[in-house]
């Protein structure tokens, strides 16, 4: 599901459409398209944070490190998909992928030298990308969509004021650039159970990135640093720190109960059933995250277990309160045109802040299956919340119901 750089010139029926557009994704990411905007995003993967385990990922997941092993093609899906069916409003726009190699969460600006045997540059592949899609056919954009999930999601954030600042001073102040992240925007909370920090899965949030932009040479948006002591710019990494100091505007797309973050606070769904400190654990982190989000005016956010949705080919079937997220996106596209024009209210029947207010995994109808990691055999809402150790009988005493009320209200997804 990504895609390698290609144009696409604008559909002669609408000369109002952009002509090029550039987006990082990475971390355990990739990333996605446009057609008011166009744009681009990428594989993902993580990072390393010190000699050890880049060694490891070298060995291990050569493609997150070099481009040997690159396939020539990559067929886009979702918003870099090409057919209205799945991608309905930017199937046309111009669509350049990214792929991630760089490691370091699209930060880093730091060369291959006798102390660093690999070289960090996520940062400085972007800014010569945009460079690049100038001279073909970006100059003459009104609109550039920065987009990328997990990993990617998180480079959006850490990149999308620069770019615009390129493009700027590079002469091309009429472009507009935006952001969309995907599974990026991820808490720096306290882990269920804390653990030393080895490798990438083991090490709580803060230490690896604190650790990583050392070792990266790792560089954050001036805005967001001047709200930070020196040494502290690991806060930059995190969405909800970010946010408000960014100029561009951002969608942000979010599962509520993200695997990822799940992984490195250390809560392992192994197909055991769940404890209740993890139970209460993972409800209280839908919680924290939706709270996070209650500021950000553009935002998508499905109570589901998950990770990453832009460049998945169900990402048109998934809804909060009603609305897609394509439509979502579509809408967010609007809002900004008529705002442009005269600074309108958010537009009647056209919802940009969707967040769902269900509090368990899964408690969304339109979430995608789940199926048991053993077996392989899909679940329906009831069967995944037993499956987990769900107390049917407890739940509804907590929230006041009947159990047989609880459960028809889980299966129809209010």
């Amino acid at each position: 599901g990504e895609r390698r750089p290609r144009g696409r010139p604008p559909p002669a029926a609408a000369p109002g459409r952009p002509s090029g557009a550039a987006g990082p994704a990475a971390g355990a990411g990739r990333g996605g398209g446009a057609a008011d905007p166009p744009l681009s995003p990428s594989p993902g993967g993580w990072y390393c944070f010190n000699r050890e385990n880049c060694h490891t990922r070298y060995d291990t997941m050569r493609r997150l490190m070099s481009s040997s092993e690159w396939p020539a093609t990559r067929v886009g899906t979702g918003i870099l998909s090409s057919q209205p069916e799945e991608n309905p409003h930017w199937w046309n726009a111009n669509m350049v992928f990214i792929p991630y190699c760089s490691s370091d969460v699209w930060s880093g600006a730091s060369s291959k030298s006798e102390k660093n045997e690999y070289a960090f540059m996520g940062a400085l592949i972007i800014q010569e990308v945009i460079k690049e899609l100038v001279g073909k056919g970006l100059s003459t954009a009104k609109v550039l969509l920065l987009a990328g999930s997990s990993a990617g999601g998180t480079g959006v954030l850490l990149n999308v004021d620069r770019v615009a600042e390129q493009l700027e001073e590079m002469g091309y102040q009429g472009i507009q650039v935006r952001g969309l992240a995907d599974s990026g925007w991820f808490l720096d909370n306290k882990q269920y159970r804390r653990t030393d920090c080895i490798d990438t899965i083991t090490c709580a949030p803060t230490e690896a990135i604190r650790r990583g932009i050392r070792y990266w040479n790792g560089v954050v948006p001036e805005r967001c640093k001047l709200q930070f002591k020196e040494g502290e710019e690991w806060n930059c990494f995190f969405g909800y720190k970010i946010y408000p100091t960014l100029r561009c505007p951002v969608f942000v797309v979010q599962w509520l109960f993200d695997e990822a973050q799940l992984t490195v606070d250390n809560v392992h769904l192994t197909g055991q059933p769940v404890q209740e400190g993890q139970w209460l654990y993972i409800q209280n982190l839908g919680r924290e995250l939706r709270n996070t989000l209650k500021d950000v005016t553009a935002s998508f956010a499905p109570a589901c277990l998950s990770h990453e949705i832009i460049t998945r080919n169900h990402w048109t079937d998934i809804q909060v309160k009603g609305t897609s997220l394509p439509r979502a996106l579509h809408c967010w596209d609007r809002s900004l045109h008529e705002s442009n024009r005269n600074g309108k209210a958010p537009l009647k029947g056209c919802p940009i802040h969707l967040i769902d207010s269900c509090p368990w995994p899964h408690c969304n109808p339109s979430c995608p299956t789940i199926r048991d990691q053993f077996t392989g055999q899909e679940m329906n809402v009831i069967q995944f919340l037993m499956h987990m150790g769900f107390d049917v009988q407890k739940m509804a005493q907590q929230q006041g119901l009947e159990p047989s009320k609880l459960l028809g209200m889980l299966s129809s997804g209010n």
